[in-house]
């Protein structure tokens, strides 16, 4: 990143020797390798307001660059040319490249620190009590996870916090479903039978549905003390499940916000502002006319007949207690794309309400996953829960790993951490936003585009590190070799590729990235004989199989995944 800089920097000021003004160029890598390692349009930009064809403008500018080549300050640069109509190609010297191999084999992967000093708090995961932790939530942990990760890595300080449904109608659906089924000694399994057994009364039976409604108020007054000892009981199993699955998926939460608290809070500040118009009462029910703001939006219930506070008012106390916890630049909630609409709606009147939220407002939309049978749905009771699909994801792994000899603790090492390598993988490896229809024997291929095929390059570099090791290969770096191969020109780029991911919320691009790197260290690997006693070039070459283990190993632990020592 800091060549990055330097460059622009140089440019920027070359640009002021010719009378043109530039606040800032934009440097990007070449589509091929062989085209350089830097290029930048900034002659094809300004060409036209200075008169000038852009090659023109393009000789002036490499020019004056390589009289500052010349005088000794961008040393690191061996060649500067001039591509098409006038694109300006910069080429790192081999001693670059050897320079920052060393840096990255001692662990100095690098980061911009684009972000330090910013705070985000950002909210992720969101399961709800009584019911099941499902591959919805596997999803958006996933992903919550590994943004976080990549802001972090980029400076900025991260607070993480997940918030429960702990009130609502699902638990009074919940309740109805257990007291329906005469359910005695409850289990995770059992509250996800309740609720679908509740849920499916509330929509087709009317008598069902006065009753799980006075639940529902019993439960926020905790007026009844049959429905408090099953509220309590249940809140108490889904909690303890919830700790558990975090911990298998290697989550962490700074704050665990409650509907519970967050309601009085919003219906509070939504009461308030009834009498300044920014809510209304419809029909015994308060609510906000979007559409009056933004012809985008439309009208939103927040507190509703029965006077409690909806998901609407809850999310506007959620955001005072947020900042309240953890006064921060920005608050990140991920979510699926199916809340889209609603937070659109929230978000305004939050705004509205407090400007100071203007702005700080980040709603990260993720899309379904789905396997090949179809969509999961809770509602129906054919929720698939994350637990199921890992165990599947596992027997996959053993079916593959069973003729490896493997003693049992490694064994199992290797099947839950390739499993939810391929689980995590198959999630970032393309864009935040859609629709992801997970394939089983792809996800946990060793070969190609899949986690495991990503943990397996890293495994086997190790490997070739501890070969070298055993013949006393690998200390001081005396001879590198005369050309510099791709896998050197690739590695340095890695703090750029994070940066992105992080400025982006899309940590796909550190996927992509991660891809590129592993067919280059297979290619390298296949062509070069690296340990090679007598070869003087042998000690940079582990040098750069281990700055790739570095890499690697830093890019999946932004993802999640985590590498096993045998594959």
């Amino acid at each position: 990143m800091e060549i990055q800089k330097k460059i622009e920097e140089k440019i920027i000021a070359v640009l002021k020797e010719l009378s043109i003004n530039a606040e800032s160029v934009v440097l990007e890598h070449p589509d091929e390798l062989s085209h350089g390692d830097y290029s930048t349009n900034v002659a094809m930009v300004h060409a036209k307001q200075q008169g000038m064809r852009p090659r023109d403008l393009a000789e002036k500018i490499v020019a004056k660059l390589t009289e500052l080549k010349n005088f000794g300050e961008l040393v690191d640069i061996s060649k500067i040319e001039i591509a098409g109509p006038g694109f300006i190609n910069f080429h790192m010297s081999p001693e670059f490249f050897h320079d920052s191999v060393k840096k990255i084999a001692e662990g100095k992967t690098g980061t911009s620190g684009l972000l330090s000093g910013k705070k985000i708090f950002f909210e992720y995961t969101q399961p709800n009590p009584f019911k099941e932790f499902h591959i919805g939530h596997m999803m958006n942990n996933m992903i919550g996870e590994a943004v976080s990760r990549t802001l972090e890595f980029a400076g900025a300080e991260v607070k993480r916090a997940t918030y429960h449904g702990d009130v609502g109608l699902h638990v009074a659906k919940t309740i109805w479903g257990i007291r329906k089924l005469e359910l005695k000694e409850l289990t995770v399994k059992d509250l996800g039978r309740a609720y679908a057994t509740g849920n499916t009364a509330y929509e087709d039976d009317s008598q069902a549905k006065e009753e799980i409604v006075e639940i529902n108020k019993k439960v926020y007054e905790k007026s009844d003390k049959e429905i408090n000892n099953l509220y309590e009981e249940g809140r108490k199993i889904s909690f303890e499940e919830f700790e558990r699955l975090y911990k298998l998926l290697g989550s962490h939460f700074d704050f665990h916000f409650l509907e519970s608290e967050a309601g009085p809070v919003g219906k509070e500040i939504v009461l308030k502002n009834c009498a300044a118009g920014i809510f209304v009462q419809s029909e015994g029910a308060v609510v906000f006319k979007g559409e009056e703001y933004d012809k985008s939006l439309h009208t939103r219930v927040f507190i509703n007949k029965e006077g409690l506070p909806t998901y609407e008012a809850k999310e506007i106390g959620l955001a005072e207690l947020k900042d309240t916890a953890f006064p921060s630049d920005y608050m990140v909630t991920v979510t699926a794309n199916e809340q889209d609409s609603f937070f659109r709606v929230v978000k305004k009147a939050i705004e509205l309400l407090f400007p100071k939220y203007e702005k700080r407002i980040v709603h990260l939309s993720h899309g379904m996953l789905k396997l090949p049978s179809g969509k999961m749905s809770s509602r129906t009771g054919t929720v698939i829960s994350a637990e199921t699909l890992i165990s599947e994801v596992e027997e996959k792994v053993k079916e593959k790993i069973k003729d490896r000899n493997f003693d049992d603790a490694t064994a199992q090492d290797v099947v839950s951490k390739v499993s939810l390598g391929a689980l995590r993988y198959s999630i970032l490896r393309q864009a935040i936003g859609g629709d992801i229809i997970f394939d089983f024997e792809k996800s946990v291929s060793f070969d190609g585009d899949s986690g495991p095929y990503l943990q397996y390059a890293c495994v086997r570099a190790q490997s070739i590190i501890e070969k070298a090791r055993a013949e006393n290969i690998g200390g001081e770096l005396k001879t590198a070799p005369a050309s510099v191969s791709n896998l050197e020109k690739i590695l340095y780029r890695f703090p750029e590729i994070a940066e992105r991911g992080a400025l982006e919320y899309q940590p796909h691009h550190i996927v992509t990235y991660l891809i590129e790197l592993a067919g280059e260290f297979n290619s390298y690997y296949a062509h070069n004989k690296i340990i090679g006693v007598g070869d003087p070039t042998s000690a940079y070459k582990v040098k750069l199989t281990a700055a790739f283990v570095c890499v690697m190993k830093e890019g999946l632990k932004l993802l999640g995944i985590e590498v096993p020592a045998r594959m």
